[in-house]
C-alpha cells in the first residue's frame, strides 16, 4: 500500500533536492527563452538540465509516496550515484555554457550560467550528505570507488560522443577504430553499472573477474585510441586561421584530452579492481 512520507521533503537531503529541481528548471527555462542553437554543446547543456530536473523530481515523488521501498534495486545506492552523476554533469555545463554561449549583454544566458553553478553546488552538497552514512551501514556499488570510476568513465565517454562529428572519422579506418573503442567501452561500462545497481551480479558467474578482464581490455583499447586519434586527426591538419569557437578542429582537441583522461581512469580502475579481488579479498 502506498503511503506518504513528509520527511522526504523536510529532511536536509529532501530540501536540497527540491532546490535542485527548481534551479535546473530555471536553467533550461532561461536558455529555452533565448532560442535554439544548432550545437551539440548547447544540446548537451539542455539535456543535462532537463535530465537532472526530471530524475530529481521523480526521486522526490517516489520517496514522498514511499514507492521507492518497493523497487527491486538498492534505492540509496541509486540516489547517491545519481547525485554524483548530476554533480559532474552540472559542473561540465556550468563551464561549457558560459564559455561558448554568453556575452557581456546576454543577460538571460549569464543568469542561466550563474544558476547552473549554484545547482552544481547543491548537487555537490547532496553528495556530501548522502556519503555521510552511519558507521556499519551498507554502501552500494555506486558509492564505492569502483562505482565512482565507472560513472566517471561513462561521463567522459559522453563528452567524447558530444564532440564527435561523422565527417571527422568516416574516411579513416584508424579513427573509426577509436570510435568503436569509445562505443564498446561505454556500452559495457553502462551494463556493469546496471547489473550491479539492480543486484544481478549473482546471476553472472565470476562477475568480479569478468569486470577485471573488461577493465584491462578497455584500458588497452583506450590507450590505442589515445595514440591513434591525435596521430590521424592532426597529421597535416593545423588549426584553421578562420576557426572560431565551436570549431570542428577544437572538437578534435576535446576528444583527445577526454581520451587521455579516460585512459587514466580505466588504468586506476583496473589496478584497484585487481587489488580488491586478488589481494584484499584473500586477507
Amino acid at each position: 500500500m502506498i503511503g506518504v512520507d513528509l520527511r522526504a521533503l523536510t529532511q536536509p537531503v529532501g530540501i536540497m533536492r527540491i532546490m535542485a529541481a527548481i534551479l535546473t528548471c530555471m536553467c533550461f527555462s532561461l536558455v529555452a527563452t533565448v532560442g535554439y542553437v544548432q550545437s551539440p554543446y548547447w544540446a548537451w547543456c539542455m539535456f543535462t538540465w532537463c535530465f537532472c530536473f526530471f530524475f530529481t523530481l521523480l526521486i522526490l515523488i517516489l520517496e514522498f509516496t514511499t514507492v521507492n521501498a518497493k523497487l527491486p534495486f538498492a534505492w540509496d545506492d541509486f540516489t547517491t550515484g545519481f547525485a554524483m552523476l548530476s554533480t559532474l554533469m552540472c559542473l561540465s555545463v556550468s563551464i561549457i555554457y558560459p564559455t561558448f554561449f554568453t556575452c557581456k549583454t546576454c543577460h538571460r544566458q549569464i543568469g542561466a550560467s550563474v544558476v547552473s553553478w549554484v545547482c552544481f553546488g547543491v548537487y555537490a552538497g547532496e553528495v556530501v550528505l548522502t556519503r555521510l552514512r552511519p558507521s556499519g551501514q551498507n554502501i552500494g556499488f555506486l558509492s564505492t570507488l569502483p562505482g565512482i570510476m565507472k560513472m566517471l568513465e561513462t561521463f567522459l565517454a559522453c563528452l567524447i560522443f558530444m564532440s564527435l562529428e561523422t565527417g571527422q572519422y568516416s574516411s579513416s579506418p584508424g579513427l573509426q577504430w577509436c570510435v568503436a573503442a569509445y562505443s564498446l567501452c561505454f556500452i559495457f561500462a553502462l551494463l556493469i553499472i546496471l547489473i550491479t545497481t539492480a543486484q544481478l551480479t549473482s546471476f553472472v558467474p565470476y562477475f568480479d573477474k569478468v569486470v577485471i578482464v573488461y577493465n584491462i581490455l578497455a584500458a588497452v583499447m583506450y590507450t590505442t585510441a589515445m595514440v591513434i586519434w591525435p596521430l590521424y586527426s592532426f597529421r597535416n591538419n593545423k588549426r584553421p586561421i578562420t576557426c572560431a569557437s565551436l570549431c570542428p578542429w577544437d572538437k578534435l582537441v576535446v576528444v583527445t584530452f577526454m581520451t587521455i583522461f579516460n585512459v587514466i581512469v580505466y588504468t586506476l580502475d583496473t589496478v584497484y579492481s585487481i587489488r580488491l579481488v586478488f589481494f584484499v579479498s584473500n586477507e
